[in-house]
């Protein structure tokens, strides 16, 4: 059966629009707000819950589609050469994505990681922050820093892998020292 012109159109327009709508459907979540609560298992198989950073300080989740990818790597590369930086400033960094298990506990060894990856298989996370890219269970590379009350702070649509980390530093920075606002922190 031979496929019409039109009809590849037309199913290209509607993923098209089904796009678009995934992103409306993200600005749900917003600076000011409680964290979506969740519990992820790490590289390597340990439960954690967000929850737990309660208090603890600052929260960095950062969200990318593909462990091992080029965009994935030099970013996850990137936070482990600042991580320092973000540390000084009381925080922690977590990257989700849907990757197993065992391919975030090879790719974190491969790359010499000294962060936590969190594993979101079944995508329930990255569709609670809104996230998620349509049709495919793959996460949009978003940021969210997280005040140690787990109020989201500051939201990152347009993260450039290699600057993430440091942008992330910067912010947190900022934020502490009373030089941001929530008007402020939506990129």
């Amino acid at each position: 059966m031979q496929k019409h012109p039109s009809f590849l159109k037309k199913l290209t327009l509607a993923l098209a629009l089904l796009a678009f709508m995934s992103a409306a459907e993200a600005d749900k979540l917003s600076v000011g707000q409680v964290a979506p609560q969740f519990e992820l298992k790490t590289q390597e198989g340990q439960r954690i819950d967000l929850a737990s950073r309660k208090d603890k300080g600052w929260t960095v989740l950062y969200f990318y589609p593909k462990a091992g990818t080029p965009g994935c790597t030099a970013q996850a590369c990137a936070y482990r050469d600042s991580v320092s930086l973000i540390r000084n400033q009381n925080a922690e960094v977590y990257g989700i994505s849907t990757d197993s298990v065992k391919d975030l506990q090879s790719f974190h060894q491969k790359h010499k990681l000294t962060f936590t990856l969190l594993s979101d298989e079944e995508g329930k996370v990255t569709d609670a922050y809104g996230v998620k890219m349509p049709i495919v269970n793959f996460a949009k590379r978003w940021t969210f820093i997280i005040d140690p009350h787990l109020i989201i702070r500051y939201i990152d649509t347009d993260v450039d892998p290699v600057l993430d980390a440091k942008n992330v530093a910067y912010e947190i920075g900022k934020f502490k020292a009373g030089l941001l606002t929530d008007n402020d922190t939506i990129k």
